[in-house]
């Protein structure tokens, strides 16, 4: 029942392999990459509890002993001192050039590991095994890894493409419904910005992946990723077309700054009210119909997800300091921020030419 998305990137190409059981199956796929059957997995505390026996036991299948970090879970480990942390023990591991990492766990993890493997001995390969729907979807593809800084989110890391994503979607089932949508907020992300027939078939069924259908999981988690793989072949280091997948993430990485990483709000959460916030201003800005975010938010709603920012809990600054807020944003050029705009569902594109009063205007209604 697995589905295999290969990313084309020469040398550096690798496969993405999404279905229920591939767990079970992770030496078998795993040992063609290793020259001794042996990796170091980077686990957190909430994900090893649950799935560190599994993943140990289909290594062990194939042969594959391995040794594991677990660091506290939570966005607040993505920075210097568990970054220093896990290299370190990286090191004391002996992990050498030729051996495999494997990043076990969420978008933390995977960032994170994949930073420490990047930068580790100039650069040792790596596994991503994503446990979240965000992080199959979207995180653990592309080779963007990193930490945050005081300054802002992802502001510190490298370009280091995985050796291979094994994404078992069993393991969706122990998600909270909470961190569940949190992840959906980056698949509908991509129906938005290119796929105007996959955001149609998401109103029809994601409410039935949300409830467990396997089947209908499989075929959101593999669109989303092949439209993710399509982009980066095309744009490696983000300098046109990837720029797409950061819609709705100007506005989120100002939130998530005012909301300081907390749980207040998760970063996918972040992305659903980002996406709507785009959408209202692409019309304000007459770019696209009314009727376009609205049909955004309407989805959104129907989803039980967060769409406004009185969702968000807690106080957050007024429309100026958000605005400032997204000036330390990985995306200003020259100074000069650029947003995610769109001409309709499945019609975004990159642009510095927006009015900041209209970015304003738009913040100071929602926040009113």
């Amino acid at each position: 029942m697995s589905e295999t998305v290969h990313v084309d990137l020469g040398d550096r190409s690798y496969d993405i392999v999404i279905g229920p059981g591939v767990l079970a199956q992770s030496g078998a796929a795993i040992a063609p990459f290793l020259r001794r059957p042996h990796v170091a997995i980077v686990t957190d505390e909430n994900v090893g509890p649950l799935h560190l026996r599994s993943l140990q036991a289909g290594l062990q299948a194939a042969g594959v002993t391995s040794t594991c970090l677990t660091l506290p879970a939570g966005e607040a480990t993505k920075s210097w001192p568990h970054f220093e942390r896990t290299v370190e023990w990286l090191l004391e591991q002996k992990v050498e050039r030729n051996d495999v990492v494997i990043a076990f766990g969420g978008g933390v993890i995977g960032d994170l590991v994949g930073f420490a493997a990047a930068v580790l001995r100039r650069g040792v390969r790596f596994v991503q095994i994503p446990t979240s729907l965000l992080a199959q979807v979207d995180s653990s593809v592309g080779g963007k890894t990193g930490i945050n800084a005081p300054q802002g989110k992802n502001l510190i890391g490298a370009f280091h493409q995985p050796s291979l994503v094994l994404a078992d979607t069993d393991v969706l089932g122990t998600l909270t419904e909470r961190d569940y949508l949190a992840g959906y907020g980056e698949v509908v992300k991509y129906g938005l910005l290119g796929d105007s027939a996959f955001f149609q078939w998401l109103e029809v069924n994601a409410p039935k992946a949300a409830a467990g259908d396997m089947a209908a999981r499989i075929a959101a988690v593999k669109r989303s990723v092949q439209m993710k793989a399509d982009i980066v072949q095309r744009d490696e280091t983000e300098q046109g077309d990837r720029a797409l997948l950061n819609l709705g993430h100007t506005f989120c990485h100002a939130l998530e700054k005012a909301t300081d990483y907390s749980d207040r709000l998760l970063h996918g959460e972040g992305v659903a009210i980002g996406c709507a916030l785009a959408f209202e201003l692409s019309a304000r800005l007459g770019l696209c119909s009314q009727e376009d975010p609205s049909r955004v938010r309407a989805h959104l709603r129907d989803m039980k997800m967060k769409v406004d920012l009185s969702d968000i809990p807690g106080d957050l600054p007024d429309a100026d300091a958000l605005v400032s807020l997204m000036a330390q944003d990985k995306k200003v050029i020259d100074g000069q921020l650029r947003f995610i705009l769109a001409r309709g569902i499945g019609e975004a594109f990159v642009t510095a030419d927006v009015p900041p009063e209209a970015v304003r205007g738009v913040l100071r209604d929602a926040l009113s």
